[in-house]
């Protein structure tokens, strides 16, 4: 039993060893030898467990769970979402428990090097993920992006201006190029049934940050470790999402620093003509000596002038201040009940934008549901679109917009899919009752028979053609069963 113990306590680090981190395939290669080790002290472990549960005095026995299991010799407390792996330290388990565990275990350490093998045997993925770790992570590059972003216009230098422009441009592509990758990462992880695709989602989305196997949970949902956190695939999945929402702002943001900036250079651009067109037109008077009587009588004529006139423009100038203040006052008291209103609707298209995304949490879900999602966005995307300018929530509600825009437009996207879907059920649905009534009918003509097998062979490729993420994909399946074996049996006859 003594070195059944001593074995045990070495379990927290072999299940740790137990896990695969994808990237450089020399790397891949080289683990492949620390988790054929680990698995063969498992089997060692399993061994002595079972000469130990051939002894009467133990049979019946329990231990204390394996002192500092659910504690990683490297990330320290395990993170929930693994807690499986390892097990829990509050609880006592059996030797056949236990046993148990370790076949889990070991299974998983097969899977490790299955995954290993296919990744090792296709060299275009191979050359990807190789590729992959090259770049930033998706992360990583948005964070450098929006810190581009973040500067102060140079209003009164044409040079620094033109030079902002053109950052503010290189950024708007680079966060066009990132929202495509991210809809691949998110198509990729979301609709792909082949594991080795998966991870090349993965892969463009954790980029130089890589990323590790560690667990497949009791849900069969594949665990990950990247940035030291554990990840499961839903959760890149949700991170895309906000990401999306993230690169939506800053391209609003961007946009918002371009027209400032266009506005102030030719602001600039003008007063630099309006220079050279006066610098054209002066009069070149000859030098001709003036006597200094003469002079002075000009001179002092010339300031009467200048005094009249700077008098005169004191003068104008003091009416247009007050009339501008005028103007100031009026259109602040005009604008105050505009701001509560403003902020109202803002508060209102929040609420339905927060009730919208509730109502399609959890898919799938009939259409009439998509529908009421579809109409909460509609409302919220018209409030946010009426919040005038001068505002202060107004650079919020933008954000916003172009945030529910992008939901919007995937829910009707999502509708059209659903319609098609129960469209092509229906169909069905009636030549289903079509061929029957041809079988009730006149079986025995020939010509019957076909137009019967026809039917359900149309129906057939109707339900075939529904997605399995609609919400009656499992009733399209059940009638899909029924069809086909009223096909076999139509085509025997």
């Amino acid at each position: 039993m003594a070195n059944l113990e001593i074995l045990i306590s070495e379990l927290p680090t072999l299940v740790q060893s137990l896990k695969l981190t994808i990237g450089d395939s020399n790397e891949i290669m080289e683990q492949i030898i620390p988790i054929n080790d680990a698995q063969e002290k498992l089997r060692t472990i399993n061994k002595l467990i079972t000469q130990e549960l051939k002894l009467e005095n133990v049979k019946k026995s329990a231990i204390a769970t394996l002192p500092k299991i659910v504690i990683s010799p490297n990330i320290g407390l395990v993170d929930p979402a693994i807690a499986e792996k390892f097990g829990n330290s509050k609880t006592q388990v059996s030797l056949t428990d236990l046993q148990s565990k370790i076949d889990s275990w070991i299974e998983w350490g097969y899977f490790l090097q299955a995954i290993a093998a296919d990744i090792l045997s296709d060299i275009q993925l191979v050359n990807q993920l190789n590729s992959d770790i090259n770049h930033l992570s998706i992360r990583a590059q948005l964070e450098i992006i929006a810190e581009n972003l973040k500067f102060n216009l140079f209003f009164d230098n044409s040079q620094l201006l033109k030079r902002q422009i053109n950052k503010i441009n290189n950024s708007k592509d680079e966060l066009l190029e990132l929202q495509q990758k991210l809809a691949y990462v998110f198509n990729t992880i979301k609709n792909s049934r082949d594991l080795l695709n998966i991870l090349l989602g993965v892969s463009a989305f954790c980029g130089k940050s890589g990323f590790t196997l560690e667990w497949l949970d009791d849900d069969h949902e594949l665990i990950i470790s990247t940035d030291s956190k554990f990840k499961e695939l839903t959760d890149i999945l949700n991170d895309c999402d906000y990401f999306q929402e993230q690169i939506a702002a800053l391209i609003i943001q961007g946009d918002t620093l371009k027209k400032k900036a266009e506005q102030a250079l030719k602001k600039i651009e003008q007063q630099s003509n309006k220079k050279v067109i006066n610098s054209q037109h002066i009069e070149i008077v000859p030098k001709f000596s003036t006597p200094k009587i003469i002079y002075s009588a000009l001179l002092l004529v010339s300031s009467l002038l200048i005094l009249g006139f700077g008098g005169w423009k004191v003068k104008e100038q003091s009416l247009q201040w007050q009339q501008m203040s005028l103007s100031l006052t009026q259109e602040g008291s005009a604008i105050v009940p505009d701001v509560g209103t403003a902020i109202a609707k803002f508060k209102s298209a929040k609420k339905l934008g927060m009730e919208a995304a509730y109502l399609v949490q959890n898919p799938p879900h009939p259409l009439k549901v998509w529908q009421q999602a579809q109409n909460k966005w509609h409302q919220a995307i018209i409030l946010l679109d009426s919040i005038p300018n001068e505002t202060s929530v107004y650079a919020k509600a933008k954000e916003k917009l172009a945030y529910y825009q992008i939901n919007y437009k995937s829910i009707s996207q999502k509708i059209l899919i659903e319609k098609k879907a129960l469209a092509n059920l229906e169909s069905a649905q009636k030549l289903a009752i079509e061929a029957n009534l041809f079988v009730q009918n006149s079986l025995n003509s020939p010509l019957t028979r076909q137009q019967t097998q026809d039917k359900w062979a149309q129906a057939i490729d109707l339900l075939e053609a529904i997605p399995e993420t609609t919400f009656i994909s499992t009733q399209a399946k059940e009638m899909l069963t029924i069809y086909k074996n009223n096909y076999a049996a139509i085509s025997k006859i």
